[in-house]
């Protein structure tokens, strides 16, 4: 079922965690911060939205970097109701797509809880002081791969960020497959 995430909280100040990443290290989210920018992406291995846009994503993470904007994508889904989520199927999924960022587990999954993520992918886009500045989609694509020329929302308001510290005031939210929360023991 397709999940909406609620627009951006302007200035909202992002949360530092370590995460084991899918190379054996744990990562600091805020040390993958650029000196301009960071994006935080929450997304998974099987969701049909994120295999819909993974090239897509990794191709503005690499263009990001010219511009100062780094880039972590997050898995937090429970992975025992969704093995396909598992830790070591997250390594599978980042060397078959040769992802060029960290991809880290978020196991407990209190980083999706502060953070707020409602779904896959889920993108927040930081300035350089950490403070949100973009909460929205990727670009046009749902489930299925749209026209390779399509407005790549995400990447020109990291781009606007990067360059003035602010974001753009109209954003639309992405879509995707709920967060696969835990059950409440």
């Amino acid at each position: 079922m397709a999940s909406i995430p609620p627009v951006c909280d302007f200035g909202w100040k992002a949360v530092d965690a370590t995460l084991m990443g899918v190379d054996g290290e744990r990562h600091s989210i805020l040390g993958q911060a650029g000196p301009h920018g960071l994006v935080v992406a929450f997304i998974c291995n099987h969701c049909p939205y994120v295999k819909a846009v993974i090239k897509r994503i990794m191709r503005d993470a690499r263009d990001l970097e010219a511009f100062g904007v780094g880039f972590v994508a997050i898995n937090s889904n429970d992975a025992e109701a969704y093995p396909a989520d598992s830790y070591d199927n997250m390594k599978i999924f980042a060397r078959e797509n040769a992802f060029p960022f960290a991809y880290l587990h978020d196991a407990d999954q209190t980083v999706a809880r502060a953070y707020g993520a409602a779904c896959t992918p889920d993108f927040f886009g930081f300035n350089s002081a950490g403070e949100l500045q973009y909460r929205g989609r990727l670009d046009a694509s749902r489930k299925e791969e749209g026209p390779s020329d399509q407005r790549r929302d995400l990447f020109e308001a990291m781009r606007q960020i990067a360059q003035t510290g602010q974001g753009p005031r109209d954003q639309i939210a992405s879509v995707g497959c709920s967060i696969k929360w835990r059950e409440a023991v």
